[in-house]
């Protein structure tokens, strides 16, 4: 019996690898049928190659060849191909990605069509890809796949773009004109990240969305390829975090204008403008206060012209693919006493307004800064913000930063913030000086509180019951004993 058992297991393990040759055999097979099958295809078909040079005849840079360079480098096909080059970024870790090598190619289709990349040998040291597909899909395929390869190009560009902030520097450039000095911008922010009305950041990503694949649409309406946002709220509501997150939407660079510096309506203010790039972030924060000052020797009004000037002047001047971002921190937070002109649309297209912090945007901080999704000490603090009381987003960041290692901590001091915050509450908060300022409204005229004045009219109160209290003892004892007892007493409680 042991014998015939592992006769069998024997016999098993050498059909089971029989059958494993066959089946591998068999997509050997396979494949060497498609290639054999591809290559009388490549033989009866008539095929075309499009060479797309780095460098033109005259040295200038071919941009196609950047673009068709990035699309091929995000081929899947190129992981398969016989041979690709292995390059590292350097901006980050293990950021690695593949170039074709020289000589060979890598396979792409597109509407049903197969085409193919290769990376030609240098002619003349001019480096050159070479795309090739059949003659008969020439027509159908050839100019929307380029479209397609010049848009998921632009996409990856603005994906692995670097974003910098430059500032003003007047009077630093060649002959004393004004110029800009940049830096590498690494503000961590993005829009997941920026508590806000999920429905209001939805809007605002499909905006910017649009607005960024929206090139063929403005140039259908004979419009500039340019959009405006107006960002007001109170201090410490988020503004300048948004304007890191849109950034990093978009891959713009940003440039911070201080009309403070320049003449808003003087060269040094067109120099820089015109200096700009395309696909930039022009911003100018505290629009309000510019529109509120006077000036040397100038009218209120002059000031608003200058400023209205400005803003149309950006228009006039800069070229296409950029944004413009306008900053207010009014104490109410809202656009009372703003000119009309400066808000309508043209001048200022979308306005978003920063509230305090309500539950919702609390929740969103609370995941960001101690990863919580919910908490037993939510229904108080929810009740909290029920009861009219609201912070600032900074001040709640700034409780939750300082109270990282205990969550529940963070949570109880929030609530505290929220009680002396609540209108109900007989303290309020004054936003005067450096920080945040708790006043008692029973230290002046009027209010219920633990002064000088509440003291008397304490002991006046506490008198009157002793007074009443004596009077029902009068009734139960005799006139002459309680009236040698109750002089004292009210003596004691109540002087004169």
């Amino acid at each position: 019996m042991i014998r015939i058992s592992l006769a069998s297991v024997v016999t098993a393990v050498v059909s089971g690898a029989v059958l494993l040759r066959i089946v591998l055999s068999l997509k050997t097979l396979v494949h060497c049928l498609g290639r054999w099958w591809r290559c009388v295809e490549e033989r009866t078909q008539a095929y075309q190659n499009f060479e797309i040079p780095r460098y033109s005849d005259c040295g200038q840079e071919n941009p196609l060849y950047r673009r068709a360079a990035a699309y091929v480098a995000a081929l899947p096909s190129l992981e398969d191909a016989a041979a690709a080059n292995l390059f590292s970024s350097g901006r980050k870790p293990n950021d690695f990605f593949l170039l074709l090598g020289p000589g060979h190619s890598a396979a792409d289709s597109f509407l049903g069509a197969r085409v193919s990349w290769s990376n030609a040998p240098c002619a003349g040291g001019v480096p050159r890809l070479v795309l090739r597909l059949r003659r008969q899909d020439r027509t159908r395929v050839l100019r929307p796949y380029l479209q397609h390869v010049e848009s998921v190009a632009d996409d990856l560009e603005l994906r692995r773009r670097e974003v910098r902030l430059f500032t003003s520097s007047v009077g630093a450039g060649d002959g004393g004109g004004p110029r800009w000095r940049s830096v590498l911008f690494t503000h961590p922010a993005t829009l997941d990240t920026v508590a806000m009305d999920p429905d209001l950041k939805a809007r605002i990503r499909a905006d910017l969305e649009s607005f960024l694949k929206g090139r063929a649409y403005y140039h259908r309406l004979g419009r500039v390829w340019r959009r405006s946002y107006l960002l007001h709220g109170r201090p410490g509501t988020g503004k300048s975090t948004f304007v890191a997150a849109i950034a990093k939407v978009l891959g713009y660079d940003i440039y911070d204008v201080d009309l403070s510096r320049v003449s808003a309506g003087g060269d040094d203010l067109k120099a820089l403008l015109l200096s700009t790039t395309p696909r930039s972030l022009i911003l100018v924060e505290d629009l309000d206060r510019h529109l509120k000052g006077k000036g040397v020797g100038e009218e209120g009004e002059s000031q608003l012209t200058r400023i209205l000037n400005f803003m149309d002047g950006i228009f006039s001047c800069c070229g296409e693919e950029r944004v413009m971002v306008f900053t207010m921190s009014s104490d109410g937070g809202g656009m009372e006493g703003v000119e009309p002109a400066v808000l309508r649309p043209g001048r200022l297209d979308v306005h978003i307004h920063f509230p305090l912090c309500d539950f919702t945007a609390f929740k969103t901080l609370a995941t960001n800064y101690l990863g919580l999704k919910d908490h037993k000490l939510y229904p108080q603090v929810e009740e909290g913000f029920h009861s009219g009381a609201r912070i600032s987003p900074a001040e709640v960041g700034e409780i939750m930063i300082a109270n990282r290692g205990s969550p529940s901590r963070a949570l109880k001091s929030v609530i505290s913030a929220l009680q002396q915050a609540s209108p109900n509450a007989g303290r309020k908060p004054s936003e005067s000086g450096s920080g945040r300022r708790w006043e008692d409204p029973a230290a002046g005229s009027g209010g219920l509180g633990f002064g000088k004045e509440s003291i008397k009219e304490f002991k006046k109160l506490y008198g009157m019951i002793k007074l009443k209290s004596g009077s029902k003892k009068e009734d139960a004892t005799p006139a002459a004993s309680t009236a040698s007892a109750t002089p004292g007493k009210l003596d004691k409680d109540h002087p004169h």
